[in-house]
């Protein structure tokens, strides 16, 4: 079988042939650096994501908020993500990642300072709202970010400090709410932001952002500073070069373009991966965590403190394994133990209405932290890494923002219907989350590449190698 073949008109060498021996890159300070002022944007996500629930009694009592106006001002940040959602592929194209990542604090800090001098709803509502825009625009070009600049035997780990970043920040907001006053929690908020917007300053610009805006020169210098000053980066912004070259010969892409042919498979495994991740029930779990111990029998502060101690922990192994094992074998076991997990949960319901086992809120509860270590292990960072990883650079800002609004709008669906599906059935409820989390596996074996150990050209053009042959 040749080494190269043609496509659109242009010769390019086979990725599925080409050599992997290559030594592994080490971890320069740069790139630590870098990453770490990006995760700053994911440690607001989850300190958005946490701040609601421990300030929800305070918030009520010295404002004397309803609970269905406490319960717009908790969700009401969803709307503003998946607006940012829409923009963020678009204005990490215009603005560079980090002019993007800049913008979109801006408004996160904003939202903060509305909230913590807000004497009323309508200002609480508003802040939230923008730190939801602002939250959006983060959750795609954080994780693209941090793929564009690391090495390719470093990608998977560090993408996926995105995701331990975001569970931090939720575990802290929900530690250190229990004990102080909900306006100095939004004021501990903001100092992320700070720390981020500080740090742009010196952190270099995604240089294949660089090549793609036709700077050659800079797109070099960030490579060079990102590998390091004494690295041989030639053979790498070679091929980002005449990667980046073969695609602007190609008319610029627009929505429509992304349903064609040759984008199919990356739509479906970008797009469906974020579809089942959020209708495992990930969400209805983290936000109704004490709801459903309770309903089950169990205590909830126990319960959600438990959960805290083992999603960081799997979290972290998931991170130290990304990079070893692969996307798939993580993904694999992830969604295999998510679908036990809700499995046992939905069990536990049924033979507490049956009566048939006095111990079933203890079931409950090893189902629900089966679910989130497994979650924490794969389903909850791995599909943004995939979705940073999958797309071409010509069409990535588009598709990065549909793959990222139908995971927000999927988020909405169900913390919505959550409640009603439980007055419904609430074994029914688990078994469906266990359904679609037994999905998740054959989706995974059937269509989710293994990306570890390339590079993103290489994934790129295997995507569209896959899809041509005869």
């Amino acid at each position: 079988m040749d080494r190269e073949r043609i496509e659109d008109g242009f010769t390019i060498t086979d990725p599925l042939l080409s050599n992997h021996e290559d030594t592994p890159a080490p971890p320069t300070a740069a790139v630590v650096f870098s990453t770490l002022v990006a995760v700053s944007g994911s440690f607001v996500f989850g300190s958005a994501v946490g701040f609601s629930s421990p300030a929800q009694t305070g918030i009520i009592e010295e404002l004397g908020l309803s609970v269905a106006e406490y319960s717009v001002f908790g969700s009401i940040w969803t709307i503003g993500a998946m607006i940012g959602a829409v923009m963020s592929g678009k204005l990490a194209d215009l603005f560079a990642r980090r002019g993007a990542m800049g913008f979109s604090e801006m408004f996160c800090l904003v939202g903060w300072l509305a909230i913590i001098f807000g004497r009323n709803a309508l200002w609480l509502d508003i802040g939230r709202l923008l730190m939801g825009y602002g939250v959006g625009i983060i959750s795609y070009v954080v994780p693209v970010y941090i793929a564009e600049i690391t090495p390719k035997n470093l990608r998977g780990a560090f993408t996926t400090v995105n995701q331990l970043m975001i569970c931090c920040g939720v575990s802290l907001m929900y530690v250190i709410g229990v004990i102080i006053n909900w306006r100095l929690l939004a004021l501990i908020g903001t100092i992320p932001c700070i720390i981020q917007l500080s740090g742009l300053f010196f952190i270099p610009e995604s240089p294949r952002w660089l090549a793609k805006a036709g700077k050659w020169k800079e797109c070099e210098a960030s490579l060079q500073r990102l590998r390091g000053k004494d690295a041989n980066i030639s053979k790498e912004a070679t091929e980002i070069k005449d990667y980046t070259e073969t695609i602007q010969k190609l008319s610029e892409a627009k929505m429509i373009d992304l349903f064609q042919k040759k984008y199919a498979h990356s739509l479906i495994v970008g797009v469906g991966l974020m579809v089942l991740q959020q209708f495992g029930g990930v969400n209805a779990i983290a936000y109704y965590a004490s709801s459903i111990f309770e309903s089950a029998g169990f205590s909830g502060r126990i319960g959600s403190i438990a959960m805290v101690v083992v999603q960081i922990p799997m979290q972290v192994l998931g991170v130290l394994l990304m990079d070893k094992s692969g996307r798939r074998p993580l993904l694999l076991v992830s969604a295999a133990g998510t679908c036990l997990g809700c499995f046992l949960v939905g069990l536990s319901f049924l033979l507490q209405d049956l009566q048939l086992w006095k111990s079933s809120p203890f079931l409950a509860l090893v189902g629900i932290l089966v679910f989130t270590g497994s979650f924490s292990l794969g389903m909850g960072g791995i599909p943004w890494v995939i979705m940073s990883e999958i797309f071409p650079i010509n069409v990535k800002g588009l598709a990065g923002s549909l793959v990222t609004v139908v995971n927000w709008f999927g988020s909405w669906i169900v913390s919505y219907s959550f409640n009603f599906l439980m007055l419904w059935s609430s074994e029914g409820t688990f078994f469906i989350f266990s359904a679609v989390c037994g999905l998740t596996i054959m989706f995974v074996a059937k269509l989710v590449p293994e990306t570890k150990g390339r590079t993103l050209e290489e994934i790129q053009l295997s995507m569209n190698y896959y899809h041509n042959q005869p």
